[in-house]
């Protein structure tokens, strides 16, 4: 249940009788919610008074240039506003959506058809901050570039008990001994690269569940099908920003 006067509001980008649905499940769990669904300039004065912007994705974005145009338009306007949002999607438009707009990489992607189980958890992970669910979680970065690594140890250390190791077996024998909340390991690295890591994460029963999100500084076609491939739990390109970051990890962790 929802702390009371939490406001979400609703952005569709093409009218669905879902989206109520939603609606009248996020009200009943205490939510104010609101839909927008046309004139998305409004965005940035409500996001004032908003917690939280949930963006429906229709099942035609695909291949519709209009609804590709909507969702850069209010991709930006969010962005530009400092709120975080929530993706509700299809799977299958996922990876092609990261090509035709990486920004949409910075932000929390579920999978449709959505559950409150599900949706509820995330929603509060992105307006709770750390501070407000107690003790820090954890996150271990792991990258081969030592200065980069340490500037997201920065960006995040305040928020997040923070931990890096620099090669992928350095990886696996730091997490044989540390728990860890969260993973955010580079793909290409030398010797043991990103896609080994985590297939031998997924093997070790005692690593297999924590979330892994794979960093990258390649955001071509061929790049983005072939990281999704091996379901991480995301997705983010290197050129994001320290904003960006914090609320796509908020999303995931709190």
């Amino acid at each position: 249940m929802s702390e009371t006067g939490r406001s979400i509001v609703i952005v569709v980008l093409q009218y669905s009788v879902v989206v109520k649905g939603i609606e009248r499940k996020l009200t009943d769990s205490g939510y104010r919610v609101s839909i927008l669904s046309e004139n998305f300039e409004k965005i940035r004065d409500m996001a004032s008074t908003t917690d939280l912007f949930l963006l429906y994705l229709p099942s035609n974005v695909q291949g519709n240039l209009e609804m590709l145009e909507r969702l850069s338009f209010v991709c930006d306007k969010v962005n530009s506003s400092g709120k975080s949002m929530i993706l509700i999607g299809e799977t299958k438009d996922r990876t092609d959506l990261l090509l035709k707009k990486p920004a949409i990489g910075d932000y929390i992607w579920l999978n449709r058809p959505i559950e409150m189980d599900v949706l509820g958890p995330a929603i509060e992970n992105v307006i709770l901050g750390p501070g407000e669910q107690g003790e820090k979680k954890r996150v271990l970065i792991v990258d081969d570039d030592p200065s980069y690594a340490k500037m997201i140890r920065e960006w995040i250390k305040d928020k997040y008990q923070t931990d890096i190791v620099t090669a992928g077996m350095q990886a696996i024998t730091f997490l044989l001994k540390h728990q860890v909340n969260l993973i955010l390991l580079d793909y290409e690295m030398p010797v043991v690269d990103g896609p080994q890591v985590l297939q031998m994460l997924r093997q070790e029963p005692s690593t297999a569940k924590i979330p892994i999100v794979f960093l990258t500084g390649i955001g071509t076609k061929e790049a983005v099908e072939r990281v999704m491939s091996l379901k991480p739990d995301g997705y983010i390109l290197k050129s994001t920003t320290k904003d960006n970051l914090l609320k796509y990890l908020r999303g995931k962790l709190g």
